[in-house]
């Protein structure tokens, strides 16, 4: 099976050494790179965009599993809908890149690593998705090494629509989705609400009940332009959702176990555009997260407790966007976070407690982009953080594009430095010890676009490399208490993404991932590396395989109708024991092929019927260890799209 990515891969470039080039396609812009509208064939950067008929297109309940299709893009997740999940870019764990869902940033400040969950993320309601790879620290401060995923929710369109979905699948799964928008030359507003419930299926291998899963998404966004120079924006989303789970345990009772997870967000975003040149922004944020959990089980303790976390961000933002003329301009802003966790254990241990903290932080960053030559786009940019307890840091972020004259051909690099504050988590496990620092970490890439002939072929092919240091880790040496040790994380690769449009009627999309890992955290560590007596199958990162294939094969046998085969495989990989393991040290998760099927037909009005099948030949697998992933289930339901 290893060797089937380097067939692959040969096959495509003897097919596209065969090709003519073709007319050049109408200009992606994209948002993401420097928090200005920028033609895609400009930027430096790796981009993946998700528009809005992609997104439509899906059958997905959950934005996580629509975005796992992508190059470089590894999801995970314990067990069914609903439980935790994560996405990794470019090898790193999830903690390394930023999620923001419009504009507003989403870690959890009372996760052990300020990272986000991707489990209640409904893709109803989801406009558009920007995924931008390599280190963008300079520009989205700490936390961006490996990245940053920008959600936006949908808007108002031109005139008044009703729209709603409804899918009905295995599992006793419903989601219910209805929305009401519109739009003229000043004002704009989209209201909709989504319902999804599942029996689910279990969450660990070990056991066979169900837990099942609610979520109720609303989404509220309203824009007014009060005048050619004043705008005004809002946007609001909440979240209300409750799944049922399991101990680790497996000698535990897994039935009692359930948590309730709260998620709330507000923007008041306020334009301001003086002239032709110069426009400024101001935007107001908050984010609040609740995660609140009865009768969940210790993993070494069977009697009962109760646990709640909650996390509070508000932020206030000015971003100024400068055009000194059509070939060079400027992006800088100022910016102020508040955040806060709250973390308590309550009922009947011995050990309960109720903690907070918190911590500021104030930044500055700038962002020139300019076209030297007629061909030649360049990024340069720099910012300041300076955080109230672990002090001041920088970051930096060059990029460069060469597009060619026939349009086709782009040639792209780009090199950042990042960092990353300790949690306020950690901050806490460390009783607040000032002695702990940011991690710092650097990444390169470069990689090229290139259109083909008649025969309809893309492809975007790239080389990254990636790596951290000053992990903050609780080890031995350190009397387990978390500080910046010795070592390295490395993560360095190939992504390729890649379209070829046979006809109208064939369609192939293939994205490909090789990635090269070393986790510095395990193997660096004196007292559980390699050297010692830890039990390691491999250095790679955990959950990371080396290689991942998705396979996209649509076909259009008459007019309205589609047939899309999904295929994905994945090697092997490395993942962390637990107290059910039969062995110890480290376990393996085996290589899989899961094949999924997807039938829709237009009908009149925008409105769509459709019918899938997930997991076509029932396979078992895992992408966290002993926890259960989807076995062969049905879907079908009706939406309309606008």
């Amino acid at each position: 099976m290893l060797t089937m990515p380097r067939i692959i891969i040969s096959i495509l470039v003897l097919v596209l050494s065969l090709g003519k080039l073709f007319a050049a396609d109408i200009s992606v812009i994209v948002i993401a790179p420097s928090k200005k509208a920028q033609s895609l064939s400009t930027v430096g950067s790796s981009v993946t965009v998700y528009d809005q008929e992609y997104l439509d297109d899906n059958e997905d309940f959950f934005l996580g599993d629509i975005l796992s299709d992508g190059s470089s893009i590894n999801f995970f997740q314990g067990g069914g809908a609903g439980t935790i999940s994560g996405i990794q870019l470019r090898g790193l764990p999830k903690a390394y890149s930023t999620v923001y869902i419009d504009g507003i940033k989403m870690s959890d400040n009372s996760t052990p690593k300020n990272d986000y969950y991707f489990d209640d993320i409904l893709s109803g309601q989801i406009s558009r998705v920007e995924i931008l790879k390599g280190n963008q620290s300079s520009v989205y401060g700490s936390g961006a090494m490996g990245g940053t995923i920008n959600i936006t929710t949908k808007r108002g369109q031109p005139g008044f629509q009703k729209d709603f979905f409804y899918n009905t699948g295995s599992h006793g799964t419903h989601n219910l989705g209805f929305s009401l928008d519109g739009a003229n030359d000043e004002r704009d507003f989209y209201i909709g609400l989504e319902r999804y419930q599942t029996d689910g299926i279990s969450q660990m291998s070990h056991n066979d009940e169900d837990d099942a899963y609610k979520n109720h998404t609303l989404i509220a966004n309203y824009g007014y332009k009060i005048s050619d120079k004043i705008g005004f924006t809002t946007n609001y989303r909440f979240v209300n959702a409750r799944l049922e789970y399991d101990s680790v345990n497996k000698d535990y009772r897994n039935d009692w176990d359930n948590s309730h997870e709260k998620e709330s967000t507000v923007n008041f975003g306020f334009s301001y555009k003086p002239n032709v040149k110069f426009t400024n922004n101001l935007n107001f944020t908050s984010a609040y997260n609740s995660r609140t959990g009865n009768d969940i089980q210790s993993v070494y303790d069977s009697r009962f407790q109760k646990n709640g976390f909650w996390s509070y961000r508000d932020a206030i933002n000015y971003k100024g966007i400068y055009n000194f003329n059509l070939d060079n301009s400027a992006v800088f802003g100022i910016e102020k976070e508040w955040n806060e966790m709250d973390y308590e254990k309550y009922n009947g241990r011995d050990d309960a407690i109720d903690r907070k903290y918190a911590e500021e932080v104030i930044s500055q960053y700038v962002d020139f982009q300019s076209r030297l030559t007629n061909n030649l786009y360049a990024t340069a940019g720099i910012r300041f953080d300076d955080h109230t307890a672990a002090g001041r840091e920088h970051s930096e972020r060059v990029s460069v594009a060469y597009l060619f004259d026939d349009k086709n051909t782009k040639l792209k690099s780009s090199y950042g430095t990042g960092i990353k504050y300790p949690s306020l988590y950690e901050f806490y496990k460390n009783a607040g010890s000032s002695s702990l620092g940011a991690e710092h970490g650097r990444s390169y890439d470069f990689g090229i676009e290139k259109s083909f002939a008649e025969k309809g072929i893309r492809f975007d092919i790239t080389y990254f490399n990636h790596k951290y240091e000053d992990m903050i880790e609780g080890q031995k040496r350190t009397g387990w208490v978390l500080q910046n040790v010795s070592g390295t994380v490395r993560s360095q690769g190939i992504e390729l993404f890649s379209q070829y449009k046979f006809s109208d009627i064939l369609n192939f999309d293939l994205n490909y991932t090789y990635n090269s890992t070393y986790d510095g955290a395990d193997f660096d560590d004196p007292d559980m590396g390699s050297q010692s007596n830890g039990a390691f199958t491999n250095s790679q990162i955990v959950r990371i395989p080396r290689h991942f294939i998705n396979l996209s094969s649509k076909v259009s046998p008459v007019k309205d109708l589609n047939i899309t085969l999904q295929t994905k495989w994945s090697d092997e990989m490395r993942d962390y024991e637990n107290v059910n393991s039969t062995v110890g040290g480290d376990q393996r998760l085996k290589s899989f092929l899961v094949n999924d099927l997807t039938a829709d037909y237009k009908l009149a009005n925008g409105y769509k019927a459709f019918f899938k099948i997930d997991n076509i030949f029932d396979e078992v697998y895992n992408t966290a260890f002993e926890y259960n992933q989807m076995d062969r289930s049905f879907n079908f339901g009706i939406k309309r799209s606008y």
